[in-house]
């Protein structure tokens, strides 16, 4: 039996993207790596640790310290604090560098490039100026996903090759469009989610207009993608009240979304199985 080819694409989506772990365990359990893998901003930097050769067990365990408590997540934050009070009063929000959060959070985890990696990766990003799409499919691996995860009001834009790049999710939030083409089953995992009421709260604060803002425009371009071309298997958590930056919410999250592992665990053993009994008709009709 020859294994088929499995593009997966990981969506952005901020904190529900731990979302994305029980999706990569259940690769696992079927003992499958897929083809490729493509991400936009947290989606890319869970395919990135993925595609480094991490398990999935391996990105819950990072993932569970990583947020294991405020005190930890503040000490990660206090050495990115701005060092001058001139960056405080600039006349910006008060923003992070993203390459700089990345090193402090996943620096000992990823590797160096793309090329390091045991599975190929494409990153999504946003041409700020030029209003277009940029994949990153190789070089520098860290840069790359800091300019896919640039999310505006929360990080800093990054420049790359003469161009002002921002967050990935902007224009692709869920690129299973830059799947390879030969890939013989596709699996997107779209953790965008919707703006949802808070309890005790019947206006939205300026934060939550603004990321709820963004959760509309990104779920808009994934409803035209997908009247154009599905996935093989789409998978969407449950909308839910977790916001883009509810990470301290990462034990929750893991509980809440178990369930993904086991449904599609089956769902991609039927599409295998179902691979492999047209490969045998082909081969019979020779």
């Amino acid at each position: 039996m020859t294994q088929p080819r499995i593009g997966l694409a990981l969506g952005g989506g901020g904190a529900r993207g731990i979302s994305h772990i029980p999706v990569l365990e259940a690769f696992d359990d079927l003992g499958i790596r897929p083809y490729a893998i493509t991400g936009s901003s947290i989606g890319a930097i869970m395919g990135a640790a993925y595609a480094s050769g991490l398990a999935g067990a391996d990105i819950r365990r990072i993932a569970l310290q990583t947020f294991a408590d405020r005190n930890t997540v503040l000490s990660h934050l206090w050495k990115l604090r701005p060092k001058r009070f001139v960056e405080v009063f600039n006349g910006n929000l008060v923003t992070f560098d993203p390459l700089k959060v990345l090193d402090v959070f996943l620096g000992d985890y990823l590797p160096g490039t793309f090329e390091d990696l045991a599975i190929p990766l494409n990153v999504m990003a946003t041409d700020f100026y030029g209003c277009s799409e940029v994949v990153i499919g190789s070089g520098p691996l860290l840069p790359a996903i800091a300019a896919s995860i640039a999310i505006p009001a929360v990080f800093k834009p990054v420049e790359r090759q003469g161009r002002i790049l921002i967050d990935g999710g902007v224009i692709n939030p869920l690129p299973f469009d830059r799947l390879p083409a030969e890939c013989d089953i596709v699996v997107a995992v779209d953790v965008v989610g919707a703006p949802v009421r808070q309890p005790g709260r019947d206006v939205p604060t300026s934060m939550e207009s603004i990321f709820g803002t963004s959760q509309i425009l990104m779920q808009s371009i994934t409803a035209g993608k997908l009247q154009q071309q599905r996935p093989d298997i789409l998978v969407q958590p449950e909308h839910d009240n977790v916001r883009v930056l509810d990470f301290l919410k990462t034990k929750d999250i893991l509980e809440r979304t178990a369930p993904l592992r086991g449904h599609l665990s089956a769902q991609l053993q039927e599409l295998i199985l179902h691979s492999f009994t047209n490969e045998n008709t082909e081969i019979s009709q020779l």
